[in-house]
């Protein structure tokens, strides 16, 4: 197939979308920069459809010319897997215009809307019908529906209701030929041949684009409450999260843990954020939702607590008394990527490995990047509950940054992923692989299911023309 000229090409998207809605001029750093500003390319054109049948339409174009096409959501990504390459070629397809909630089905708890959808807008939906969407994450004021399907997204509430792809019921996709795949079922139980979806979801727009999703959805809590405990070890950690799950059960919705230095950063450029607890070694935010009232969980929280210094593995804590306090608790957790923004480059890991084996791996990893890079800091935080730590190494004191990442990441990323895979973890636990993490993937994952992953890539994208240079 002979590629048609640019132009003509540009000009069969203004025709599809409207000439306002095909950017090629002026800043276009929103959409060809990513979120942490390391990888920056050109896009042939900024393209911005408002329907599915105009993304379908602008497929169907670039294919015939043999074009490139990158999707895009919130561009909050964190692997380099929703900007354009640096070539010029690439056509970005920005999805933040298909952005209609479709339909609110209470007595089906679901909740049917368009990719472009900012999750916190569906959340405030969801809440006015007095209905919770349990997908939280800090980047929710800003990220989309379907960036979060198509990079399986995770954040805080895992430990209780699964990432993205557990709360999916149904999806709504463009093929790499401009098909339409219309999926979006409410069905809890739906067993007529190959789960389509769990093929879309975590595929980063390389096998199709996502315009619209059916969502799990579920009864508001009649009560949430939030604390810090203080822990003076990892194993402490975890021993609470046991006795957490043995009091609370589904009630335990959060459990994050944050190392000393983490929150030493935070204190460090946000000093005005209050810090209840004295410095401890480990600092674990807990969060409880229950269908019961205030008192009643209030009290089973407080119990909890009080077990727990009983038995040693809690120094000290402290429970938000309102709805304020509890979302300032959360907002010294959210605060330590800002934090370490501010000090300067670092070396980010999205790992996972059990959570039986995290204490073993942080003194094994910790022991060795000292060994290796005298006087480097860990800042270690994450989801110690579902098993996920944002195990980032920062330059030692006085060593800039950039610096430090230019000529030691790979160094330092095989220590960390040759310990992960020690423990039987994973180097990518939420963020998904992008660009970034490509060259790990070829090289750590199962060589069968590389060759399956590709079969499949060969299979619904001949062609190579979604997100090429992702992933695979």
């Amino acid at each position: 197939m002979t590629p048609a000229p640019a132009d003509a090409l540009l000009d069969t998207l203004r025709g599809i979308v409207g000439a306002a809605q095909v950017l090629t001029g002026g800043d276009l750093s929103a959409f060809e920069q990513d979120w942490r500003r390391r990888w920056r390319g050109r896009a042939r054109a900024v393209v911005r459809p408002g329907s599915t049948a105009e993304v379908a339409a602008v497929v169907r174009a670039c294919a015939a010319a043999g074009t490139a096409l990158v999707p895009q959501g919130g561009n909050t990504g964190l692997v380099g897997g929703g900007v354009p390459d640096a070539t010029g070629t690439q056509v970005l397809l920005s999805l933040q215009r298909c952005n209609r909630i479709r339909a609110i089905d209470e007595a089906n708890l679901t909740l049917t809307a368009e990719a472009g959808c900012v999750l916190q807008t569906l959340q405030q939906a969801a809440a006015a019908r007095g209905l919770l969407l349990p997908l939280s994450l800090a980047a929710e004021g800003s990220c989309t529906l379907g960036g979060n399907l198509a990079t399986n997204a995770g954040g805080t509430q895992v430990l209780r209701w699964g990432n993205a792809r557990e709360l999916c019921l149904g999806l709504e996709v463009v093929t790499a030929t401009g098909e339409v795949w219309h999926g979006l079922s409410g069905l809890r139980k739906d067993n007529t041949g190959y789960d389509l979806r769990d093929l879309f979801v975590g595929s980063e727009g390389t096998l199709g684009i996502i315009t619209a999703a059916t969502m799990k959805l579920a009864p508001q809590p009649a009560a949430t409450t939030t604390a810090l405990a203080a822990c003076a070890s990892l194993h402490d950690c975890v021993a609470l999260l046991n006795l957490a799950r043995t009091r609370l059960g589904a009630g335990l919705t959060g459990f994050e843990v944050m190392g000393r230095f983490a929150l030493d950063l935070v204190a460090a450029h946000f000093p005005a954020l209050p810090q209840p607890l004295p410095a401890a070694s480990w600092t674990v935010l807990l969060e409880q939702s229950d269908v019961e009232g205030e008192a009643p969980a209030r009290a089973r929280f407080e119990r909890l607590l009080e077990a727990a210094i009983e038995q040693g593995c809690v120094t000290d804590a402290v429970v938000a008394e309102s709805l304020a306090q509890s979302r300032a608790l959360w907002h010294l957790r959210e605060s330590i990527p800002l934090a370490q923004a501010e000090e300067g480059l670092n070396i980010k890991h999205d790992i996972s490995v059990p959570v039986s084996a995290i204490p073993r791996f942080c003194e094994r990893t910790d022991e060795m990047l000292a060994a290796r890079w005298p006087g480097v800091r860990l800042v270690n935080f994450g989801h110690l509950g579902d098993g996920n730590l944002h195990y980032n190494v920062q330059a030692p004191a006085g060593q800039g940054g950039a610096e430090f990442l230019a000529q030691h990441e790979h160094a330092v990323n095989q220590v960390v992923f040759d310990s992960v895979a020690e423990e039987g973890g994973s180097f990518s636990a939420e963020h998904g692989i992008g660009a970034l993490k490509r060259g790990e993937l070829a090289a750590r994952k199962d060589p069968v299911a590389l060759a399956l992953m590709r079969s499949i890539k060969q299979a619904l994208d001949p062609a190579g023309l979604l997100n090429p240079g992702r992933v695979l």
